[in-house]
């Protein structure tokens, strides 16, 4: 069997080691491959391994030898599954793998905005501790989480996960979601979900539904003081919208690890916005998140190989 990775270097920039893989055949990586590049270096390929590779009909139809499409993650909307189900390929992705990483980061950036300890470290770190006349300051109101109500949009392990926490902190959780659930406590409707949150963290996967669920129209049911998070798909934000939300003191704040397009490009409104934290994606990118990962995606192929695959999509 040839197994081909297309995109590396996503999941092991070198700390990580795809060498388990060999034992299915032989195993080319490559780190990085260009949309141009794919029918060329999976032409003679059984299998392929990806993380944001494109793979279209015309490429499938380009590589009559392909079966197996492992995606190294959750989200397989780059592969048309269609086209798959016709060429008689089986594509396989990695669900729930992150859960704790994702919840992890959530509460990284609600704890940011309750605490503001970057800002505050700096301005020690920049002699203002040294130079002040009391034994504390503070530079922005501070936030006590207990009692402040956390409005979760989808109620997958992630949502499940981070609801787990905000109770430990004391928080009130509230839930919205498509499907009715006797596990959630406190479910409410969309408008409630906005009105009712001081911090909305979103947990749902990209669908026509679901693109630009944060827009004008939701922002302004919200208070002023709430925060949203999106630790989920960039595409569920309008970010111009809340760019100017953010600007004119609509809400709060806004903290992301993701954006509408990735990597980010230069003239994104939300470089531009007003107590706005975003990170590059990196929720899933602590070591043993991506051990964790690699070791489903070689179950994934092993299983595919004995005739009975799991995690499949299509």
């Amino acid at each position: 069997m040839k197994i081909t990775i297309l995109d590396g270097n996503a999941l092991n920039p070198g700390d990580l080691s795809y060498k388990p893989l060999e034992k299915f055949g032989e195993v080319t990586v490559y780190p990085r491959t260009k949309d141009s590049e794919v029918i060329e270096r999976i032409g003679d390929s059984d299998a392929v391994l990806l993380n944001k590779i494109n793979i279209t009909e015309e490429i499938l139809s380009a590589c009559p030898k392909l079966k197996y499409i492992g995606v190294q993650a959750t989200g397989y909307n780059v592969i048309d599954l269609q086209a798959c189900k016709r060429h008689n390929v089986t594509v396989t992705n990695v669900p729930s793998y992150s859960t704790a990483g994702v919840a992890q980061l959530t509460f990284a950036f609600i704890s940011e905005f309750a605490c503001h300890t970057q800002l505050h470290s700096d301005s020690v770190m920049n002699g203002d501790w040294v130079k002040a006349l009391d034994f504390c300051y503070w530079k922005k109101p501070l936030i006590e989480l207990e009692g402040k109500t956390l409005g979760i949009f989808g109620y997958g392990n992630i949502g499940k996960r981070v609801e787990k926490i905000a109770q430990a902190y004391g928080m009130e959780v509230i839930v919205c979601t498509r499907t009715k659930n006797p596990e959630i406590k406190n479910p409410v409707d969309k408008e409630t979900l906005f009105k009712a949150s001081d911090f909305l963290t979103l947990h749902a996967p990209l669908t026509e539904e679901t693109k630009y669920l944060v827009n004008k129209d939701t922002l302004k049911l919200m208070k002023k003081s709430s925060y949203i998070i999106n630790t989920a798909r960039g595409l569920l934000v309008n970010e111009s919208d809340l760019c100017e939300a953010l600007n004119s003191a609509q809400i709060a704040g806004y903290a992301a690890d993701v954006v509408s397009e990735e990597p980010m490009k230069s003239d994104n409104p939300l470089l531009k916005a007003k107590n706005c934290i975003i990170t590059p994606h990196i929720a899933w990118a602590a070591t043993e998140t991506r051990q964790r990962l690699l070791n489903i995606v070689i179950d994934n192929l092993e299983s595919f190989i004995k005739g009975s695959p799991e995690n499949v999509v299509s």
